[in-house]
């Protein structure tokens, strides 16, 4: 099961989560199994809200995988292949399991259409998604040992996380979603409802300046910070690398309700090898 397992994690996270999965052949072949494990587990859990009708089938999912890494999983647990090899990952470079529940638990913003109430809420909901990720990648390019300051893992997935919203917000928005800050957004003069109607795309223009600006100075922290950290870890920030492209391609006009920020593959792979040169 084990090798099956990894197996299907791998082509999970190279057919849905491509720029993670380039990233990691960056890192050495011994690794690669446990951090397409890793991202493999945050693919099942970003997708919940894609998957069932209302909130509470996906909050049923996410408890189920809150008892999974609790061993008290029911069900189909032993024949998950990406439960098994994240329990094997786990276990092999001792992750801390909390870390993974409080991705889980931030998740659960997802279900809903709640507003995201300030800056720092949605700094935390980076935080314990996308920072946890780098945090936990790291851990395991450092065997479960030394990884370096956590505040490169920090400012990284709140760099990453924003741009990805960023990018996501047509998706979000079709279905009444809306993950800019309220109190962001109330300093520039809009409602949740302004925010999420077609007709006042042009009020909500420096809304999204703000945002990118603040994700590319969190970039910049990451990539300071990320100079600290041991040298056999620095791979695992490599997913980094995309953000510059996406917030660049965000600069040039376009709809933000209609238009999909898409970056050419051919781009985004540069930009990991530029990356990759420069962390040596």
């Amino acid at each position: 099961m084990p090798n099956v397992a990894f197996a299907h994690c791998a082509e999970e996270v190279r057919g849905h989560d491509p720029d993670r999965f380039f990233a990691s052949l960056f890192t050495p072949a011994g690794k690669r199994p446990y951090l397409h494990a890793l991202y493999a587990f945050n693919l099942e859990i970003a997708r919940v809200r894609e998957v069932v009708s209302d909130p509470m089938p996906g909050e049923v999912r996410l408890q189920w995988w809150r008892d999974e890494l609790a061993g008290q999983a029911r069900g189909d647990a032993e024949g998950h292949p990406v439960a098994a090899a994240l329990r094997e990952t786990v276990a092999r470079f001792r992750l801390p399991v909390e870390a993974l529940v409080a991705l889980i638990d931030a998740r659960s913003f997802d279900l809903y259409e709640d507003p995201m109430p300030s800056l720092g809420d949605l700094e935390g909901y980076c935080g314990e998604t996308a920072s946890a990720l780098f945090r936990l990648a790291s851990l395991i390019l450092a065997d479960g040992g030394e990884a370096g300051p956590a505040d490169a893992a920090g400012h990284a997935g709140v760099a990453y996380g924003i741009t990805m919203l960023l990018r996501a917000f047509p998706w979000h928005a079709a279905r009444g979603q809306l993950y800019l800050p309220a109190d962001v957004l109330a300093r520039h003069g809009l409602s949740r409802m302004e925010a999420l109607a077609r007709d006042e795309a042009a009020r909500l223009a420096p809304v999204l300046a703000e945002m990118r600006a603040l994700a590319e100075d969190h970039r910049r922290k990451a990539l300071a910070f990320i100079a600290e950290v041991p040298g056999a870890v620095r791979p695992a920030f490599l997913p980094l690398a995309v953000v510059a492209p996406y917030l660049a391609r965000m600069e040039r006009p376009y709809d933000p309700f209609r238009d999909l920020v898409e970056v050419p593959q051919w781009h985004r792979q540069w930009a990991l090898w530029r990356l990759a040169r420069r962390l040596g």
